[in-house]
């Protein structure tokens, strides 16, 4: 991975524990496209740092003195924040509540620390390339109790879908955290036609970026285990 035209990624670290950070800043400073610019150790802390120092991506640990790390979240890349910002969970805390919370207030990704320095490193690149990594232990879990738990409302009271059927297909496949080029192989497309195409869904839902879309999707009941034909 050579580094990008326009340096490299600067990396904001927010976590309570300095031997957390200390990993961090090894896997990532070791990356030639990453650099990490900053450390926080609470999260009134992290907020503060982030608005000065404006890094490209913040790494946020949930639970923090202060304000956790949903609340950075929010008030870094929330819904009405004017400029918001490329938040990445990365915590040791799996309950569906917090992924649902971290993604729907504007998160580019949910990892679990136990997933390993690989995943980290693909998390920031997913983040940067606009799109959304969760890690693997919770995506089947978390997509199967979110499609069932409101899989009975939406038949009753969901409102007609603005999305055409290839685009409600599409938008499952970013719910299941797929990228373009993986979109395009499932579906015989292009990498460049289905990141058309996710951009027309993000302008018919009005969402600011994949996450919304998979939020949508969720709550509309599209995402879950492929159907056997």
């Amino acid at each position: 991975m050579t580094t990008p035209p326009g340096g490299p990624t600067r990396i904001l670290i927010a976590d309570d524990q300095e031997d957390v950070r200390s990993g961090f800043r090894l896997i990532l400073g070791s990356q030639p496209d990453m650099t990490v610019v900053g450390e926080a150790a609470d999260g009134l802390a992290a907020v503060d740092l982030a608005r000065t120092l404006r890094p490209d991506l913040v790494l946020a640990d949930i639970r923090m003195p202060g304000v956790d790390g949903l609340e950075v979240t929010r008030r870094l890349a929330g819904p009405g924040v004017p400029d918001p910002m490329r938040v990445l969970v990365v915590t040791t805390f799996d309950h569906d509540d917090c992924v649902r919370t971290a993604l729907r207030d504007g998160a580019c990704g949910f990892l679990l620390k136990r997933s390993g320095p690989g995943l980290l490193v693909e998390g920031v690149r997913a983040a940067m390339a606009g799109d959304m990594l969760i890690s693997p232990q919770i995506t089947v879990r978390l997509l199967r109790n979110l499609a069932s738990a409101s899989a009975p409302a939406q038949v009753a009271s969901a409102p007609p879908s603005p999305l055409t059927t290839r685009e409600r297909e599409i938008a499952r496949l970013v719910a299941e955290g797929l990228t373009n080029a993986e979109i395009g192989e499932k579906l015989f497309i292009t990498a460049g036609t289905a990141k058309t195409h996710i951009a027309n869904i993000q302008a018919k839902l009005k969402v600011r970026n994949r996450v919304g879309i998979a939020a949508w999707s969720w709550e509309n009941g599209l995402a879950g285990p492929v159907p056997r034909e």
